[in-house]
């Protein structure tokens, strides 16, 4: 993990508090804040966490802009410092009627060409401003905020975090994420144990990869612990786990397969084919969605269809061994395994020495998920599952109960007000999120 910007990496680039994922892929990628495009190329090689300055570039009509890095961002200015001279003592003279600014929009434009800085667009717009000296400080304040929020040239290129990622997606589409915020992700990984000791088992059906990057942040580089992430589709969402960029040793400890597949092979390999197909049959039933897709087991469609065509071609040749059998060579596959069928191998492992924690973030029914992963679970280690539904979860306690599975049950949820702490006007966020999911947790009992 370099401690330099380079291509390939993601990045997060941040203007004030808001903020952007977007993958460096080349020298020519650009990233679009706003009405703003912004080129990368200038970025590479430099430290994480450096302040650039937005130039423009002389493409009239066109808001593009290179990098120039800060060499201390006290190059910054202070707006307020700079422009709040003389304050009003209360607002109630001043009439809102679109009339008190003396530039016209174009005027306006061409002050932001001609202009180097922000600083001098919005000193501009105070000098003309025939309200601004009778506001309250506070007043002055907010506009200079709002202004210099629109205007503002300076970037930040940051180093993903898993906490970054999770405000990123949450306030994008908390739906892509499950509607896991950042205080519920939190009590799921502590909740479950994840440490740099064991080996942990995790169903999740579409977080971009935020649940297995969280979990295998907390398990660490250069040690024993192991995940086995099982995901509904033919292939998993790492989004949020590339964008972290783990060591290759820590990521190689992270293995992701298909849920039915990886069951059946188990069942498969200790001669329990029944019993295999009842537990990947209800697996399925529960995790069906319409926008998921018919999953074709490939155990079945690929080895399955070429060892019946190799089958065929030997017998008409005349291929087989005393007994009527093909020749042990001749049904021997010659290409090499695939990549699925050695992470399936990994993971049927893993589940034989059992787990010591269960996670399940669904956006199905997890019932049918936890009757089919629980055997794996070792005694007396946590369970979390997460839903947004908090029906869902109670029919699940009472199930669970009823089976006396797992004990010590509880079922949660999270309410998180955000405060606004300042002199004298503290006081709650008015747009905030009420809740984030509910979690069930417990202990297996050997």
């Amino acid at each position: 993990m370099s401690d330099k910007i380079k291509v390939g990496d993601y990045l997060i680039v941040q203007r004030q508090k808001y903020m952007k994922l977007q993958k460096f892929n080349n020298l020519n990628t650009t990233v679009n804040l706003g009405k703003d495009q912004i080129e990368l190329k200038l970025a590479e090689n430099h430290p994480y966490h450096t302040t650039f300055h937005l130039v423009p570039k002389l493409e009239r009509g066109k808001r593009q802009f290179t990098l120039d890095a800060l060499s201390t961002p006290s190059e910054i200015r202070n707006l307020k410092e700079l422009l709040i001279k003389e304050s009003g003592s209360d607002n109630r003279n001043i009439t809102d009627d679109r009339q008190s600014q003396g530039l016209t929009t174009e005027e306006i434009l061409k002050l932001r060409e001609e202009c180097e800085s922000s600083s001098e667009v919005i000193g501009k717009l105070v000098e003309n401003s025939k309200s601004f000296a009778t506001k309250t400080e506070y007043s002055q304040e907010k506009y200079l905020k709002r202004k210099e929020k629109k205007y503002f040239e300076y970037i930040t290129i940051r180093r993903p975090s898993i906490r970054v990622l999770c405000d990123i997606y949450w306030r994008l589409d908390p739906e892509k994420v499950l509607g896991v915020r950042f205080d519920t992700l939190s009590q799921i990984v502590s909740y479950s144990g994840v440490c740099s000791v064991g080996n942990y088992l995790l169903y999740e059906s579409g977080t971009n990869g935020l649940l297995p990057a969280a979990m295998l942040n907390s398990i660490g580089k250069e040690t024993g612990a192991k995940l086995v992430h099982l995901h509904p589709g033919n292939v998993a969402q790492k989004q949020a786990l590339m964008a972290m960029d783990f060591p290759a040793e820590q990521l190689g400890r992270c293995v992701s397969v298909n849920i039915y597949s990886v069951i059946r092979h188990y069942y498969q390999e200790k001669e329990q084919t029944n019993g295999s197909e009842a537990v990947v049959e209800e697996v399925k039933e529960a995790v069906k969605t319409e926008e998921a897709p018919e999953i074709v087991d490939k155990d079945e469609t690929t080895n399955g269809e070429t060892k019946k065509r190799k089958l065929e071609d030997d017998t008409e040749n005349g291929k087989t061994g005393g007994d009527g059998e093909p020749n042990a060579k001749v049904v021997k596959l010659e290409k090499d395994k695939q990549m699925w069928e050695i992470e399936n191998e990994t993971a049927a492992g893993l589940m034989k020495e059992k787990f010591d924690s269960l996670v399940i973030v669904a956006k199905e029914h997890p019932y049918s998920i936890l009757k089919a992963l629980l055997p794996f679970v070792k005694p007396s280690r946590p369970v979390v599952i997460f839903s947004t539904s908090r029906e869902i979860l109670a029919e699940c306690y009472v199930d669970m109960k009823t089976e006396a599975a797992v004990t010590y049950l509880r079922l949660t949820s999270n309410w998180t007000r955000q405060l606004q702490v300042l002199p004298n006007r503290t006081h709650p966020d008015v747009t905030m999120s009420g809740n984030s999911g509910y979690l069930l947790t417990g202990y297996t009992i050997g």
